[in-house]
């Protein structure tokens, strides 16, 4: 966007300029690109099942995440499919794209 284009969209539309970049922004920085994970951590009716993520998101470098993505698949815990697409996206986008570090005892404390 240019700074011409900008210029017009912020005396145009003023407040949602301000809500776009202001105050309590929030930075999304991981990716979440299978429903059914994402159904897994959204509806926990009868307790907490950790998912891939969960267990990747403990590591703390990319030979660890892999280990991980590599366990659940010999123990068929994640479908092969799935199991390529987090190598990918481990590879592609590293190791903070899960999202952030979950450090020991972060669900005792509900983080």
């Amino acid at each position: 966007m240019s700074k011409r284009t900008r210029k017009e969209f912020r005396r145009k539309y003023p407040n949602l300029t301000e809500e776009l970049g202001g105050a309590g922004t929030v930075k999304i920085q991981a990716v979440r690109t299978s429903a059914k994970e994402a159904e897994k951590t959204s509806h926990n009716l009868h307790g907490y099942e950790p998912t891939a993520v969960d267990f990747i998101r403990r590591c703390e470098n990319d030979a660890q995440a892999l280990e991980i993505i590599n366990f659940l698949e010999k123990n068929g815990k994640i479908e092969p499919s799935y199991t390529r697409h987090l190598r990918a996206q481990l590879a592609e986008r590293g190791l903070q794209s899960f999202g952030k570090r979950r450090k020991s005892g972060c669900y005792l404390c509900s983080e």
